[in-house]
């Protein structure tokens, strides 16, 4: 009531202005939220690839050459250099796919990197070495419960992509079956 009345006022002052309910539905569209960021209207993009910087610890979901969202990760407890053999502690570095993923997962949730490729066999077999092959993007362990702060910005896994368990949940919706996935150094 107090809006129409001060703009009836300015109506009244001002005979050059707009109408009162041209007044108001400018008013109104000033009250309300500005519209959200595209890249926050996940229903609209699609995540075209996932892009891990291992020297950065970031995780980016890219829809075409847009940053979408990142995320800070933890990698293996020896995480410089490409990945050799299983139980090297070491990250995988390459161009991949995020194949499938598993929601039992003892890491909160999983999505599976298809490491090995037949490049990454072909090298582990010439040192008579077995490469490996269960890499994922997970979250915290099932039983971190409430020491799941002392796993943020340490490395500690076996060779897998770690986020929080929050980070995971969006990586989980946002990202389809089938999604490249690229490991820089």
């Amino acid at each position: 009531m107090i809006v129409r009345v001060l703009l009836t006022i300015a109506l009244i002052a001002s005979p050059l202005m707009a109408s009162t309910s041209e007044l108001l539905a400018r008013a109104d569209t000033r009250m309300m939220p500005s519209p959200p960021e595209p890249a926050l209207m996940e229903g609209l993009l699609e995540i075209t690839q996932v892009l891990v910087n291992k020297g950065e610890r970031r995780l980016y979901l890219l829809s075409g050459d847009e940053t979408v969202r990142q995320y800070r990760i933890s990698l293996g407890d020896n995480p410089v250099g490409h990945k050799l053999y299983e139980g090297d502690e070491r990250t995988p570095e390459g161009d991949y796919v995020l194949d499938w993923r598993n929601a039992s997962s003892d890491f909160y949730k999983s999505i599976h990197i298809s490491y090995p490729s037949p490049r990454d066999r072909e090298l582990a077999e010439a040192w008579g070495l077995d490469p490996g092959g269960s890499i994922m993007i997970h979250g915290l362990p099932n039983n971190a419960g409430d020491m799941a702060f002392a796993y943020t910005g340490l490395d500690w896994t076996n060779g897998c992509i770690a986020v929080s368990n929050e980070a995971m949940d969006e990586i989980w919706q946002l990202v389809q079956n089938g999604t490249p996935i690229r490991i820089v150094p």
